[in-house]
């Protein structure tokens, strides 16, 4: 990307995270996450950027909200929040051509000791993540140190599914896995973008595809019902080192 194209792509991740922080405001008992959907793409339209997400592969909604054991791309619907959840909400806004994408895992008010400790190391996990990306480095580097947290703290991550290239595109490569080798996989390139986002089972890696109707695009739980989190920032690659574009 040039100068004006990263300003650009600056901006879009600006408002993503934006979105995200004013959204999750709203996660409390009561509410469904239908209605928590509705907000963010209420508040996504009043700054004046577009839901990457709705109509993406078919994909009905403005946000994936994944609870509890959901691991990724939750539909909003009818589900009533309670206390004691977890649930994630994973933004993607478009703006001006380019694209921003940032999820959290949110505890919805007492949680248990257990999904406090998987939320946590979650967070850890993608900042750990993010602190191995070097200039030249790879994308193993990044997925080593993740999953080498996240085993040692006796949770497993998932593999299929990780962080992508993202930038005029919403997903392009690389593929950011939270697991590797040091020194493999797939180098970063100075100012390109990609997502860092490991998912952190309390159970099994494995997990189960669901259909979403009139979509390409699948949702998965874990396969033993056990709870699952993640988190997401959007990185600029540069010549030295990395920004996140997502922080607020």
């Amino acid at each position: 990307m040039d100068k004006s194209e990263i300003i650009k792509m600056k901006q879009a991740c600006k408002l993503a995270a934006q979105v995200l922080q004013y959204t999750e405001k709203f996660a409390k008992p009561g509410i469904t996450t239908l209605e928590l959907d509705k907000i963010a793409d209420d508040y996504t339209n009043s700054i004046g950027a577009t839901s990457a997400c709705i109509g993406y592969h078919g994909y009905p909604f403005s946000t994936c909200i994944s609870v509890n054991e959901v691991v990724c791309h939750g539909l909003p619907g009818s589900y009533v929040i309670k206390e004691g959840d977890i649930l994630n909400i994973d933004v993607t806004v478009k703006k001006e051509g380019f694209f921003g994408d940032t999820s959290k895992t949110i505890k919805v008010g007492q949680v248990s000791n257990a999904a406090a400790d998987l939320v946590e190391t979650a967070y850890q996990a993608m900042m750990i993540g993010i602190g191995a990306i070097t200039a030249g480095g790879w994308t193993g580097d990044v997925g080593f140190e993740t999953n080498k947290f996240v085993t040692r703290k006796g949770y497993s991550t998932v593999k299929e599914i990780g962080g992508h290239g993202i930038g005029r595109e919403f997903h392009m490569d690389p593929f950011v896995p939270a697991f590797g080798k040091k020194g493999k996989g797939e180098r970063f390139i100075p100012w390109t973008c990609f997502t860092v986002e490991p998912m952190v089972n309390q159970g099994t890696e494995d997990f189960e595809e669901h259909s979403i109707p009139g979509s390409s695009i699948k949702y998965y739980t874990t396969s033993d019902k056990k709870l699952s989190a993640q988190f997401e920032h959007t990185i600029l690659m540069t010549d030295t080192g990395y920004e996140i574009l997502t922080l607020i």
